[in-house]
């Protein structure tokens, strides 16, 4: 019986090694094996949001190193460069209202964020990615508008990091 069983037991080391070959592999998401570090480098901001670039950059920064598996990097150290530019921050566009009268008047909201984002490859200086006029929503309730904010910025950074693996 226990050889039978360590036979087994080898069996399914064996078979366990592509998987773990495969998580090695694909580190950093598909990138050229190179890039190891990155850098976010601070947006361009074309709207009167102060806040908006600081929370989008931190926003890449948190999202590369979580599902990239990317080590941040100061520009001259980094393997890749994140720049883009914040272009366009529509703000309080209505999106729904209570119409009953004998309940309380709640009003949704929505604004609309626009950007221009590349992924440049500092060792060979080939653009990874780019795209321009990504757009992101977010809904919030009067007055809460950072929720909104975090919202948009949550979806970009999810369309900059999908769009850039799908990619390689």
């Amino acid at each position: 019986m226990r050889p039978v069983r360590r036979g087994l037991s080898a069996l399914a080391l064996l078979a366990l090694l592509p998987v773990a070959g495969c998580l090695y592999g694909f580190a950093g998401g598909g990138l050229p094996p190179h890039v190891r570090t990155f850098a976010v480098l601070p947006m361009d901001n074309e709207t009167s949001s102060p806040e908006l670039p600081r929370e989008l950059q931190d926003a890449l920064r948190t999202g590369l190193q979580s599902r990239l598996g990317l080590r941040d990097a100061p520009e001259e150290r980094a393997n890749a460069v994140v720049r883009g530019k914040i272009t366009r921050y529509d703000l309080d566009m209505a999106a729904g209202f209570s119409a009953n009268p004998n309940q309380a008047t709640s009003a949704r909201r929505r604004l609309r964020v626009y950007v221009d984002i590349e992924i440049v490859d500092q060792v060979t200086g080939k653009v990874l990615w780019t795209r321009t006029g990504i757009q992101a929503d977010g809904e919030y309730a009067d007055r809460g508008e950072a929720q909104g904010r975090k919202q948009a910025i949550d979806r970009i950074v999810n369309d900059v990091i999908e769009g850039a693996q799908s990619q390689w």
